[in-house]
């Protein structure tokens, strides 16, 4: 049974090799066996590449059906040249499903400032589609890997009113994770499909609502990268009636829907280069949701809470000053640290506790960061993970 992108009834995938990333697979192709209501989110970096101003002009519609994938080239900051490849990639796949070329979305990943080898994408294109079948779905996850150490897909089932539906999912991010994605605006690129149909405007709802709550709750590297990408296809193929308005159905979507993506989401932030150790950062009695996440980003974003985490050092210090710098007023004298159950800061002072026990707290997997401003109300939540020597030593020679 299929797991990822082709879990959802009417979808195949393929995977083939290009020649861009020699010795592997490195173009993949999702294609629905109907058009679909599709909505897509994607990065608020300025510098975006080509294929994502190239998608987010073709959703404007609200329908796709397919995306092709390539690795090894992220084809940002190349230009008209870029441009034109991305246009050319969408249209040849277009061309040979016999679609519309509007109704082809096109993603890349790997290098910046590197244009794509075009005569390799011609000649794969027709292989992809040659292939394409329900059981390719765990090699297109395959295929658009660069530094990820292992593929990431993801499905769940849920029924309304007696019709069990799915949705399913893939992704790739290993580096370059800080994802700041927005309605139409080593990368994060997710991909969704669900046999289910839903109009447009809700479809686009519960991609903000599932994305924000998941993709956007996790940081690598502190880096948002030019070709974020998350993309979601609704193909309607369980013949289920069409969820046109909140409720039960919309719930039951959305809840699986968002399952999917926290599951991709927390498998990237696991696989993240060179990473040994996660942890949640909760900021509690924040006043708003803005004030919480931004502090639990510049904790989560923070080199020494990285290091510290890394080394199992419960430097709570750190902790309270990365908070202290995020441009959110609170104040100091009432904030609260815990690192797991260890209470070590009280009022923005050290308290007595156990050193042995916070060391502990710090090697758990994952860990659990607390700070209560006990300004508020509000809690949330951010994932980060540890910096270690290897994430240097990948980084210092991605392109060497």
């Amino acid at each position: 049974m299929t797991s990822g992108v082709t879990a959802a009834r009417g979808f195949r995938a393929a995977a083939v090799e290009a020649g861009i990333k020699p010795g592997r697979t490195d173009l993949a192709l999702l294609v629905s066996d109907w058009p679909c209501v599709a909505s897509g989110v994607f990065t608020t970096n300025l510098a975006k590449a080509s294929c994502v101003l190239v998608s987010a002009e073709h959703l404007r519609d609200g329908t796709a059906r397919a995306v092709i994938v390539n690795a090894g080239c992220a084809n940002a900051a190349t230009g008209r040249q870029g441009m034109s490849d991305t246009r050319e990639t969408a249209a040849l796949t277009a061309e040979a499903l016999g679609c519309a070329a509007r109704d082809v979305l096109v993603s890349s990943t790997g290098v910046i400032g590197v244009n794509l080898p075009m005569d390799k994408i011609r000649a794969a294109i027709p292989r992809a589609v040659a292939g394409l079948s329900i059981e390719g779905g765990a090699a297109a996850a395959q295929a658009i890997m660069t530094t990820d150490t292992k593929p990431k897909e993801a499905s769940r089932r849920f029924e309304i009113n007696g019709i069990t539906m799915t949705v399913g999912g893939m992704a790739k991010g290993a580096g370059m994770i800080a994802p700041a994605l927005a309605p139409l605006h080593a990368t994060m690129l997710a991909y969704f499909t669900t046999d289910a149909a839903i109009e447009r405007p809700l479809l686009d709802a519960a991609l903000l609502e599932a994305v924000g709550s998941t993709f956007n709750r996790i940081t690598i590297d502190s880096d948002t990268s030019t070709n974020d990408t998350a993309v979601v296809l609704a193909n309607g193929a369980s013949g289920a009636s069409v969820i046109s308005s909140r409720g039960a159905a919309y719930d039951a979507f959305l809840g699986a829907f968002r399952a999917v993506s926290r599951d991709l989401a927390l498998m990237m932030i696991r696989d993240g280069e060179g990473v040994r150790r996660v942890a949640e950062i909760v900021v509690k009695g924040a006043r708003t949701t803005e004030d919480a996440l931004r502090i639990g980003r510049t904790i989560a974003d923070s080199p020494l809470v990285k290091t510290a985490l890394h080394g199992g050092d419960p430097n709570w210090g750190r902790i309270l000053a990365a908070a202290g710098r995020a441009g959110v007023y609170f104040d100091i004298n009432t904030t609260d640290v815990h690192i797991g159950e260890v209470f070590v800061c009280e009022n923005g002072a050290a308290r007595v506790y156990d050193e042995a026990l916070a060391h502990q707290a710090m090697l758990a997997d994952p860990g659990r960061l607390t700070v209560d401003l006990h300004a508020g109300e509000v809690s949330e939540s951010m994932w980060m993970c540890d910096l270690t020597k290897e994430y240097v030593d990948i980084n210092a020679h991605y392109r060497t």
